[in-house]
């Protein structure tokens, strides 16, 4: 029997749909085909839009046939977020999150029946953690940002226009161009009310409009991968229980576990609580203000909470003079280098603003060995630029083995050693060089 003979073969040729390059599917049509499937708001991108440039690589990945993205957002119940009990405020996250997921699925199911070719992209965990560089492959907020769906806050997440900071994001990429697309909003729902600032127990955010991502990382996400690996390093080098509790309270060993086994828990999305700004969230603020405040701010930063902090950061100062009755941990850096790329990476988001006043400086940087690289640090009015390549006149001149660098970030080999012997050289001003050092913590 031919290929052609074969009854599934004759089945599908009878019963073929015109290709999805025929024309261009209905925008209509897709966006209500996801508000049926669970979407509270949707919008359609083309895979080419500037704003995703940088994007593209990792979204191909994912789907090399995409040819259009559909984002879509799903409401969070507001109370629960607001709660400071934590596995209240969890626990909505996370079932947030599972509607997110099975609202792409259903939506990649219909359009599949629909002869239309698409793959939805996974909305928060699991994540593709175990390869080098970001764990993420489709970013979600800046697709959404694209459609139309909100901007970004002084928070970093996006706020929607109606339903404002309680909504999780999902992103669904079709292998078929839409007949219309949407554009971002002309204004930014953020109100810049600064109670996200406010109600950081750590100082993540400033009122300036910074961030502050390695103080959020340590304290939100510390029962997460990336401070998971604290955990198992204490196990590991505990030589009895009682060298292991000098490390890790009962409390703390049974929160871990408690994420370990029902989804890790953010130890406060403050930010996200206390956000008044959405159409359907803003009037409680704007009528009463300081009873909004008292109601909805004021629980959070009583709250009495143990506050993780890196050694020598300024998260550890700011909380102990705002929050002195919110106990401080100091915690080890958990964020692993595992290349210069990754080094030169990290740095934007561990440096210290505080740390760095006073400081202006020019460091040239050039890696040997196993990676070759070269990368210029400027340090100046408290905020860090890199760049790569040698770009002007540097105080500081470091050439270093990459590998023995690497090692030296991850705790595993000491710095004055690596001088000593040579693998590190510095010239210049060693004053500023140990200045640069003190802009990050741990």
């Amino acid at each position: 029997m031919s290929l052609e003979d074969h009854p599934t073969v004759r089945r599908a040729r009878a019963a073929a749909k015109l290709p999805v390059d025929a024309q261009p599917l209905s925008a209509e049509w897709l966006k209500a085909l996801a508000r049926k499937h669970g979407a509270d708001d949707v919008g359609l991108v083309e895979v080419g839009r500037a704003e995703l440039a940088d994007q593209l690589s990792y979204i191909r990945q994912v789907y090399p046939q995409t040819r259009a993205l559909l984002a879509f957002v799903v409401r969070m119940n507001r109370e629960p977020v607001r709660s400071q009990v934590r596995s209240v405020a969890n626990q909505e996250f996370h079932a947030v999150y599972d509607e997110v997921n099975e609202t792409a699925r259903a939506i990649v199911r219909a359009l599949d029946e629909a002869g239309v070719p698409a793959c939805n992209a996974v909305a928060a965990f699991p994540m593709e953690v175990q390869l080098p560089g970001r764990g993420w492959m489709v970013a979600h907020k800046p697709v959404a940002v694209a459609a139309g769906l909100g901007r970004i806050g002084v928070h970093r997440s996006v706020i929607h226009p109606k339903f404002g900071s309680f909504v999780l994001l999902g992103t669904v990429l079709i292998g078929a161009e839409a007949d219309a697309y949407d554009q971002p909003i002309d204004y930014n729902p953020c109100l810049g009310c600064k109670l996200c600032v406010a109600a950081c127990p750590v100082g993540a955010l400033k009122p300036d409009g910074g961030f502050d991502f390695v103080t959020c990382y340590t304290h939100n996400y510390r029962e997460f991968l990336g401070n998971f690996s604290d955990f198992v390093g204490a196990v590991v080098e505990s030589k009895d229980m009682k060298t292991y509790r000098e490390r890790f309270s009962d409390g703390e060993t049974t929160s871990m576990w408690q994420s370990l086994s029902f989804k890790p828990g953010y130890k406060a999305a403050y930010c996200i609580a206390v956000c008044p700004a959405g159409e359907d969230v803003i009037n409680p603020f704007l009528e009463d203000r300081p009873g909004y405040m008292e109601r909805v701010l004021k629980p959070l930063t009583d709250k009495r909470e143990t506050l993780y902090v890196l050694p020598g950061s300024d998260a550890e100062k700011y909380a102990a003079d705002r929050f002195p009755h919110k106990p401080l941990k100091r915690v080890r850096r958990t964020l692993r280098t595992t290349s210069v790329n990754s080094f030169l990476a990290q740095v934007p988001l561990a440096f210290q603003r505080g740390r760095a006043k006073g400081l202006a400086a020019v460091y040239h940087w050039t890696f040997t060995g196993q990676e070759e690289a070269k990368a210029t640090i400027r340090i100046e009015n408290q905020k860090i630029v890199v760049q790569a390549g040698h770009r002007g006149e540097a105080q500081v001149k470091v050439t270093a083995d990459a590998k023995t660098w690497i090692d030296i970030m991850n705790r595993e080999y000491g710095l004055l050693t690596a001088i000593v012997l040579r693998k590190v050289r510095v010239k210049g001003e060693m004053a500023l060089f140990r200045a640069f050092g003190r802009c990050f913590p741990g």
